[in-house]
C-alpha cells in the first residue's frame, strides 16, 4: 500500500543556491573554525544605541572585514591566470538578506561596495535598504539589473547554468561588478547554535557568522564568563600562503575583540 506524500515547490532562487554549492567544491579553501571574545564590542554597540546610534553588529562585522582585507588585499582577490592576481582596490561584500518572494522567505544577495570607505552606520543603512526594498522571482541580486541572458539562467538545464558561473567566474572584472571580493553570510545568528556551520562558496573569502553565546573564559587566570562569537572562515589557498593567512586572521581577531570601528 503507497503511504500518502506531498509535493513542495522552492523558490527558483535556491537554483543558484544548487549551483554555487557544486562550483563551491572545487575551490581551494582553506577553513579556519574560530572564536572571539565580542563582550567589549558589544558594549561599545550598546553604548552608541543609548545615544541614538543605531548601528547593526553584523554591519559593524562587515566594517572591521573590509578594513582587514585593505591591510591583506590578496586575500580578496582573484586569479587573473596563472602567473597572475587581480587585486581591486575596493572591498565589496556580498551579503545574503532574507527577503518574501511569493510568499516564501529566500536569501538574496545584495552587494555593498567600497565597504572599506564607508562607516559601520552607513553599512547599517544599505542592508535596511535592501531588505525593504520590493523584489520579483526573476531577480538574482539586490540593487543588480537582471540581464536578459542572467533571466534565461533559471530555464538552462544544470550544466549550462554551471557553465555560466565558470564563464563568470573565468572573468575577474565581471564576478567582482556581480558579486564582489567577498561574502559574509549570517545564518548562525538567526538561533542559538553552540558550534559551527560549515558553508561553501565561489568567493576569493567568505566569512560564516555564527552564534554569540556565554561562556567560561580564563583571563588574567581567572575564570569570566564572556560573549564568544563562532565565525567559519573560508580563504583560498591558491591566492594567499599559510603565513600571511595567520596575520590576517589575527589581525581580524585584534579589531574584532577590542571593538575598533564602533566609535
Amino acid at each position: 500500500m503507497n503511504g500518502k506524500f506531498s509535493f513542495k515547490s522552492f523558490p527558483q532562487s535556491r537554483i543558484a543556491t544548487f549551483d554555487i554549492f557544486s562550483l563551491g567544491l572545487l575551490k581551494h579553501h582553506v577553513i579556519a573554525l574560530l572564536e572571539f571574545d565580542v563582550t567589549q564590542s558589544r558594549k561599545k554597540l550598546q553604548d552608541l544605541r543609548k545615544q541614538g546610534i543605531n548601528v547593526s553588529f553584523n554591519a559593524w562585522i562587515i566594517k572591521v572585514i573590509s578594513s582587514v582585507l585593505q591591510k591583506h588585499p590578496e586575500a580578496s582577490a582573484y586569479l587573473y591566470n596563472k602567473r597572475k592576481l587581480i587585486i581591486f582596490d575596493d572591498i565589496n561584500i556580498s551579503v545574503l538578506v532574507e527577503k518574501k518572494i511569493n510568499g516564501k522567505r529566500v536569501p538574496i544577495p545584495v552587494v555593498i561596495e567600497k565597504t572599506n570607505g564607508k562607516s559601520a552606520l552607513e553599512i547599517t543603512s544599505e542592508i535596511e535598504n535592501a531588505k525593504n526594498q520590493q523584489l520579483t522571482n526573476s531577480d538574482i541580486v539586490i540593487n543588480k539589473q537582471t540581464s536578459f541572458s542572467e533571466r534565461l539562467y533559471y530555464h538552462m538545464p544544470g550544466f549550462l547554468r554551471r557553465f555560466f558561473w565558470k564563464l563568470m567566474l573565468g572573468n575577474p572584472k565581471i564576478a567582482y561588478k556581480k558579486m564582489g571580493n567577498a561574502i559574509v553570510t549570517s545564518v548562525g545568528m538567526i538561533g542559538i547554535i553552540n558550534g559551527w556551520f560549515i558553508h561553501k562558496s565561489i568567493h576569493p573569502v567568505s566569512f560564516g557568522i555564527g552564534s554569540i553565546i556565554k561562556k567560561p573564559i580564563v583571563i588574567d587566570n581567572e575564570i569570566k564568563i564572556r560573549e564568544i562569537l563562532h565565525m567559519t572562515i573560508l580563504v583560498d589557498h591558491d591566492l594567499i600562503d599559510g603565513a600571511p593567512m595567520v596575520r590576517l586572521l589575527n589581525e581580524l581577531t585584534r579589531l574584532i575583540e577590542t571593538g575598533e570601528f564602533t566609535g
